[in-house]
């Protein structure tokens, strides 16, 4: 459910109808090799180092939920539209990983706990985007994280969330968080870009 590299789509917007051309977006089907290494090599840094269980929540098609399942971690992908989890689900065939159509605010794991939850551009899309927050924290292990990429998109009505913004919601939750700025290298996006771009990474335990 990721927003798109030129400026996020509206929260409203029909996934299903979107899933087709999805991958067409340089960050979202990772298809350049210089693009697809780049976003795994973050992951690494992101990611716990020794393999656990990823939580994708807004997954889309897969991905960096690919990446992770690369990097011998287990992935439980979760997004809003069946027809992403049916593109993901042919993308990770034969791989340690399970991908469930449901929200992100409240993924449909049942009492399982994760090392980590991964979200991408899926928070700012959220009506009670602490709550959600809140919520992803209950599931994970203790010295779980949370990995969350945000930004601002668009120029003459921009959307998304700022880092400020986010770090702020994050602070009662009490864990360890850095940010990293994400908008000055190009290699992530296939391009140039200009707008607010970043990961926050906090840890808890």
């Amino acid at each position: 459910m990721s927003g798109n590299s030129d400026e996020a789509t509206t929260p409203g917007a029909d996934w299903d109808a979107l899933a087709a051309s999805f991958d067409d977006e340089p960050d979202h089907g990772l298809r350049d090799a210089d693009v697809r290494r780049a976003w795994a090599a973050r992951l690494t840094s992101w990611l716990p180092g020794r393999p656990g269980d990823v939580l994708d929540l807004g997954c889309g098609t897969g991905s960096l939920s690919l990446l992770a399942a690369e990097q011998g971690h287990r992935v439980t992908g979760v997004d809003l539209s069946p027809a992403m989890v049916e593109l993901a689900r042919t993308k990770l065939a034969g791989r340690d990983a399970v991908f469930l159509a449901g929200d992100a605010a409240a993924p449909p794991v049942g009492e399982q706990r994760f090392d980590a939850v991964l979200v991408r551009h899926v928070l700012w899309t959220l009506p009670d985007p602490g709550r959600a927050l809140r919520h992803w924290r209950q599931l994970l292990r203790p010295g779980g994280r949370l990995v969350l990429v945000e930004g601002v998109w668009g120029s003459v009505a921009p959307v998304g969330i700022p880092a400020g913004r986010l770090t702020a919601l994050l602070d009662p939750l009490a864990g360890r968080t850095r940010v990293e700025r994400l908008s000055d290298d190009p290699s992530l996006w296939g391009r140039e870009v200009t707008d607010e771009r970043y990961a926050v990474v906090a840890t808890y335990g």
